[in-house]
């Protein structure tokens, strides 16, 4: 029987890396091109990221803290050696496990992974990672926690007279049958909604954790803060603290455990109709002044509250603001005692939004929303690994790209500008020789950014 003519025969499969490539002629010489170039990579910035990790020792600490029930006599790659491979390639744009067999013979990679470019074996594949994060327990998982906030903590050089809790979750749209995602109505989706927490001043990362996709309550909360609490005060007896979030976080057990933990707090209140008609007058006030005036009408005023479910009366502050477009009213809550509301309102309380970008540089630089496992424990592994990839570019930026034009550029621009260099490796007898491209537009930047890592780190 004939085969159709548009079927191709197994013998017939071209192997893709030997396809050789053609383009249009440059005057009269051929343009061709195929996948022979040798030991050549596209990330050689890693080496920025490897001495980062050497200094602050993140994915040596995690691995230790990992339980290894694989049978010791037959392991060809260790535990932090494939933390290493998996946090780097997130790092660099590689967020999937699958992304794990192309890259296993990068060279640049395998000596971020502490392994010689030629010599030694490739590294990881993805049916060996994907086995790591499926066999990770509930304990492992906290003791990676642990050492998430042990990291937080070392990066300061001296206790701090004060952080900001910044507190808030995401939506983590799932496509499949994970564990515990669930359907939640504001989104319109299947989902799972971590909960992130950074230090609001510095953007520091304190920790990410998995939940439901549904709203945290109360007791959910005060679960994750006490312990966060707990072992920063026990490392910092003298630190002020001050909680801050939007109303999700504003929960009678929130409130409790505040004030017995000695915290402060400002977190934004659902303006329900007994608050409204407090702020009623004000409100008419702002319509009253709107025609005289050339721009939106802001003022700010506050009382004392106390719903059921409160313990005691709390201070809300309230802004009102009558535009072209109408009317609106904002509440929060806090036991801040400044008495200058616009600088509670605009200030302390909306300077929270500077934490939407750190979520962003976490949930969409790193592409942190890569929850596809089935058991729920892999799916927080991962979230851990993308966390720990946030933490070494945040920690990157921070100590060596201080006073350079990438100060506050974001992990995608790092990524594009300073890690993504094209690199020949070469293996020699005493060296390995990297060399990067002769054109490369900022090597001044690199230049300085390895005196910063090495000469400077190494005094």
């Amino acid at each position: 029987m004939k085969k159709p003519k548009n079927e191709r025969s197994e013998t017939a499969v071209v192997n893709d890396s030997k396809q050789q490539m053609l383009f249009k002629d440059l005057f009269v010489k051929k343009v061709e091109v195929d996948f022979e170039g040798g030991e050549v990579s596209s990330d050689g910035g890693l080496l920025f990221l490897r001495e980062t990790e050497r200094r602050i020792k993140l994915i040596d600490r995690m691995a230790s803290v990992l339980r290894d029930a694989r049978h010791q006599g037959y392991v060809k790659h260790q535990l932090v050696e494939m933390l290493r491979q998996r946090v780097f390639q997130i790092a660099c744009g590689y967020e999937d496990a699958d992304d794990c067999d192309e890259l296993r013979d990068d060279p640049m990679l395998k000596i971020a992974c502490e392994k010689r470019p030629e010599t030694d074996s490739p590294l990881a594949s993805q049916p060996t990672i994907s086995r790591l994060e499926n066999a990770i327990s509930r304990t492992d998982l906290y003791r990676m926690a642990q050492v998430l906030l042990e990291v937080f903590i070392a990066s300061y050089e001296e206790a701090p007279e004060g952080i900001i809790l910044d507190i808030d979750d995401t939506e983590d749209e799932t496509h499949g049958g994970q564990q515990l995602a669930l359907f939640n109505a504001f989104h319109d989706s299947y989902c799972y909604m971590p909960i992130h927490i950074y230090e609001g001043g510095s953007g520091r990362l304190i920790t990410t954790i998995l939940r439901p996709g549904k709203r945290p309550s109360g007791k959910e909360i005060v679960a994750i803060l006490k312990r966060i609490v707990k072992r920063i005060r026990e490392a910092w007896p003298e630190v002020g603290i001050l909680l801050r979030a939007d109303s999700h976080y504003s929960t009678p057990e929130v409130f409790e455990f505040c004030q017995a933990q000695d915290l402060k707090y400002i977190l934004g209140l659902t303006p329900r109709e007994p608050l409204r008609e407090q702020a009623r007058p004000l409100l008419e006030e702002s319509k009253r002044l709107y025609p005289l005036a050339r721009g939106p009408v802001r003022l700010y005023g506050e009382f004392s509250y106390q719903a059921k479910s409160w313990a005691t009366s709390q201070r809300v502050i309230y802004k009102v603001e009558h535009n072209a477009l109408g009317s609106a009213t904002r509440f929060v809550v806090t036991n801040l005692e400044h008495s200058n509301r616009r600088f509670l309102y605009q200030t302390v309380y909306c300077g929270r939004g500077q934490m939407e970008l750190f979520i962003k540089e976490h949930k969409t630089h790193l592409l942190s929303d890569r929850t596809s496992c089935c058991r729920f424990e892999a799916n927080q592994f991962r979230l851990f690994l993308h966390s720990m990839a946030y933490v070494l570019l945040h920690t990157f930026r921070r100590l060596h790209l201080r006073g350079s034009e990438w100060a506050q550029a974001q992990f995608s621009t790092i990524r594009l500008k300073l890690l993504k260099i094209g690199a020949q490796v070469r293996e020699l007898v005493t060296k390995i020789k990297i060399h990067l491209p002769s054109s490369f537009p900022w090597k001044k930047d690199v230049l300085r950014i390895w005196r910063s890592c090495c000469v400077s780190g190494s005094t």
